[in-house]
């Protein structure tokens, strides 16, 4: 059963960080893409950054390059999320998302969602 948990979320002020992580099991690390995406209350979720587990590619929505990062750790099969020069439009429920790479391009992964989803955890900005 493929399982994702997600934690790191927290209550920031403008311009500060916060690091995601999303642990992964039931699945090989290596042959799947996994996601960050956020939602807030009343919107679509929206894809934020997205990493291959069989070789590190990355992929950005444009709102968040230069500010955020996505890496991984194979051994540890997790994905962070480093989150820096926060802004209060990134304020939302952050989630994990995992789908076979299977062919799919990360964009695309990114821009129409993953199979599989985390519970989500919430990042608040203030102002």
């Amino acid at each position: 059963e493929v399982q994702l948990v997600e934690s790191g979320g927290g209550e920031v002020q403008t311009g500060g960080s916060l690091r995601l992580s999303c642990a992964a099991s039931g699945f090989t690390f290596e042959d799947y893409a996994i996601g960050w995406f956020r939602q807030v209350p009343g919107k679509e979720r929206e894809g934020v950054a997205s990493i291959s587990g069989e070789d590190g590619y990355t992929y950005y929505d444009e709102s968040v390059k230069g500010r955020f990062t996505i890496s991984s750790d194979v051994a540890k099969n997790t994905v962070y999320l480093q989150m820096n020069n926060l802004r209060p439009g990134d304020t939302a429920v952050y989630y994990c998302g995992a789908n076979p790479l299977a062919g799919y391009g990360l964009g695309w992964l990114t821009i129409y969602g993953m199979e599989h989803w985390g519970k989500g955890t919430l990042v608040t900005v203030s102002s």
